[in-house]
């Protein structure tokens, strides 16, 4: 064997054990996450009552359960939250069920600083699932996400989670109960390869009504009706195609397509 032959074998076995390498790690990283969260009395029993039934209400829509792919849509004026779920990348979400976020405080429009009480609008996915919280279970978002900080004040305020309880200086309270079933699925898609669970939400259903609800309440506000004007691009392709979206950004903050 050549010099050259040796090496171009010595490149590709170490590259073949990185590759491997990679692969350990994220199944160890899985195991832990996976271990901790069931480590809990409050997963574990969340689990225990919620997942058969979910397994059910995946199976009406023809959903494979556990799930690998699913969305949450929120919609502040109408106290929803909508599970959507589909079963691979090139095919459409389904809605699978639909929860009542049981208060909201602040008005319509996006958060912009810590303790104005605003729930965000916009585009966010899950970021940590807290089995500790004050709230019984939540889920924390990514807020405030790059538009966010671009947009809003300095302060712009964190912690906003899907959580428990009924009370809310910001987040989408979903009681106890609520938050057992949703976290139990949401913990399911995580522990089956999604890592990152889209949750967007907006102020209405950006239909001709809610947009024309919109301008007439808040059409002297243009920071908002460009804000709503950018979500609706996302929200209309949605309800046209049962897809996202990617989510982008212009370099001051402004959402694209």
């Amino acid at each position: 064997m050549t010099l050259k032959e040796r090496i171009a074998v010595y490149v590709a076995f170490g590259l073949l054990v990185s590759f491997y390498t990679s692969i350990t790690f994220a199944q160890d990283d899985s195991l832990t996450f996976r271990n901790a969260q069931f480590a809990s009395s409050r997963v574990s029993e969340s689990w225990k009552k919620f997942n058969d039934t979910l397994s059910k209400e995946f199976r009406k829509k023809n959903i494979a359960y556990p799930p690998k792919d699913i969305y949450l849509r929120a919609f502040k004026s109408q106290n929803e939250l909508e599970l959507w779920a589909r079963n691979n990348a090139s095919s459409e979400y389904k809605l699978v069920k639909t929860y009542r976020v049981c208060a909201i405080s602040g008005s319509l429009g996006p958060k912009r600083m810590r303790g104005d009480r605003q729930v965000p609008e916009g585009y966010y996915f899950i970021e940590d699932f807290n089995n500790k919280s004050d709230y019984y279970l939540s889920l924390q978002l990514n807020y405030p996400n790059f538009s966010d900080q671009a947009l809003g004040n300095p302060e712009t305020g964190n912690d906003i989670y899907i959580h428990g309880g009924c009370v809310t200086v910001g987040c989408l309270p979903m009681t106890d109960p609520g938050i057992q079933e949703i976290f139990t699925v949401c913990l399911n898609a995580r522990l089956n390869g999604e890592t990152y669970i889209p949750v967007h939400i907006f102020p209405t259903r950006l239909t001709k009504t809610g947009i024309a609800y919109l301008k007439r309440e808040y059409g002297n506000d243009a920071s908002k009706q460009q804000l709503w004007e950018q979500l609706k691009t996302g929200y209309e392709y949605f309800e046209k195609y049962h897809k996202l979206l990617p989510v982008m950004y212009t370099p001051d903050g402004k959402y694209v397509d």
